[in-house]
C-alpha cells in the first residue's frame, strides 16, 4: 500500500484525498488542515488523521478535534505527498518543508512550472514522472486542453497548431467572496494567456496560444477551439478519436446536452460524489472540420478534472504501474465513462 499524505483538503484536496481512499493499492494516511472548520470534522468521519501547524494545534483542540500530528509528522509518515494547498503556499511549503526530507511531492497548477521538475499530464507524458521528486499536474484548463490535443496526436491526427479560447467560471461555487458579478472580465488583458505556455511545458513542440475571459458562472469553464491540422481528416476520424480516448466525453444535443449546465444535471443523474465530471464534455454537433481547420467546444469541471491525473501521477513518480494500466485501473475506479476507450 503506497501511503499518500494529502497538504490541504479544500477544493481539490478533498476529492483527491477520496480517489485515493479508492484506490486498492494506496492508504490516506492523513491530511493536513489549517482551519478546525466542517471540511477538517467531514475528512475525520471518513476516517482521515488530521495534521497541522503546530502553530494550529490549540485551535483544533477547543474546536474538538485532536491533532494527530504536525506537518512534519505527517511527511514522515507518507511515502508521498500531494500537495493541494492554495496558489504559491506550496512553493512555501517546499522551501520551509519538503526539501528537508527524500520524499516525492505532487503539486497542482496553481504553482508555477518550476516548482517541479516536471509538468505532468497522465494522457501525454506519464513516463517523463517516473522517479522525480517534484511533480506538478496541470491546471483544470490545462489538462483540458492537453487532453484534447494528445487524444489527436495519439490517434495519428497531426497538429500544425492550436488556438484556444476559453470562458472561465468566475469563481467556485463555494467561493462566496470571489468572482465577478454582472461582468465579463479579462483573463488576463495580455495574449497570451497562461495556459498556451502551461501547455507547452507537457506538449514542448505546439504552437499553441491562448485567450480567457472570466465570467459570472461557477459550474465549470468552457472553451472554444479552432485546431489547425497537418492534413485533412474527415470529421469521422476525428470523433473516432475522441470516443476512443479515455477521460473524453462525446455530448450530443439531441440526447439533451446544449449547456455545461446540462453536463453537470448527468453528472448528478449518474450519482457522481459532488456531481464531479472528470471528463472534458465535448459537444459533438461543434466538431466541425473545414479543409484542415477543425473547430469545436467543450466544458471543463475545474474542480475535478485534475483528481485522477493525480492518482496516476502517484503510480507514475513511483513507478508502480505502466501508463495504460493505470489510467484504466483510475478510470474503472473513480467510475468515469470507459465505455468504447481503448487503454493502449
Amino acid at each position: 500500500m503506497i501511503k499518500v499524505g494529502i497538504i490541504g483538503y479544500g477544493t481539490i484536496g478533498k476529492r483527491i484525498a477520496d480517489a485515493v481512499a479508492m484506490q486498492d493499492d494506496m492508504k490516506v494516511v492523513g491530511v493536513l488542515k489549517v482551519t478546525p472548520d466542517y471540511e477538517a470534522k467531514i475528512a475525520l468521519a471518513r476516517g482521515f488523521p488530521i495534521y497541522t501547524y503546530s502553530d494550529r494545534f490549540d485551535k483544533f483542540k477547543k474546536a474538538g478535534i485532536e491533532p494527530a500530528g504536525t506537518i512534519e509528522d505527517l511527511i514522515k509518515a507518507s511515502d508521498i505527498i500531494i500537495d493541494a494547498s492554495p496558489e504559491d503556499v506550496g512553493r512555501e511549503n517546499k522551501e520551509k518543508y519538503y526539501q528537508r526530507y527524500d520524499k516525492p511531492v505532487i503539486f497542482q497548477g496553481g504553482e508555477e512550472a518550476d516548482v517541479a521538475d516536471v509538468s505532468f499530464n497522465a494522457l501525454a507524458n506519464y513516463e517523463e514522472a517516473k522517479g522525480r521528486r517534484y511533480v506538478r499536474v496541470v491546471s483544470c484548463n490545462t489538462t483540458g486542453i492537453t487532453r484534447v490535443l494528445t487524444s489527436l496526436i495519439l490517434n495519428g491526427i497531426g497538429i500544425k497548431k492550436a488556438r484556444i479560447f476559453i470562458a472561465r467560471r468566475g469563481a467556485d461555487p463555494k467561493e462566496h467572496k470571489k468572482g465577478p458579478i454582472n461582468d465579463v472580465v479579462l483573463n488576463p488583458a495580455t495574449v497570451p494567456s497562461h495556459h498556451g505556455p502551461d501547455v507547452q511545458t507537457i506538449l514542448k513542440d505546439i504552437d499553441i496560444v491562448t485567450m480567457a475571459i472570466a465570467v459570472p458562472v461557477t459550474i465549470m469553464h468552457m472553451h472554444m477551439a479552432y485546431i489547425e491540422l497537418s492534413s485533412t481528416y474527415t470529421k469521422d476520424a476525428v470523433i473516432e478519436a475522441f470516443v476512443k480516448t479515455p477521460r473524453i466525453f462525446l455530448a450530443d444535443v439531441g440526447s439533451g446536452f446544449q449547456s455545461l449546465a446540462h453536463v453537470i444535471e448527468y453528472a448528478r443523474d449518474l450519482g457522481r460524489s459532488r456531481s464531479d465530471f472528470p471528463e472534458v464534455a465535448i459537444f459533438r454537433d461543434s466538431v466541425t472540420i473545414r479543409g484542415n481547420e477543425l473547430y469545436l467546444m467543450y466544458g471543463v469541471h475545474q474542480e475535478s478534472i485534475v483528481v485522477p491525473e493525480n492518482v496516476d501521477a502517484i503510480r507514475a513518480v513511483l513507478g508502480i504501474l505502466p501508463k495504460w494500466r493505470s489510467i484504466e485501473k483510475t478510470d474503472k475506479t473513480l467510475k468515469l465513462i470507459t465505455e468504447g476507450k481503448v487503454y493502449g
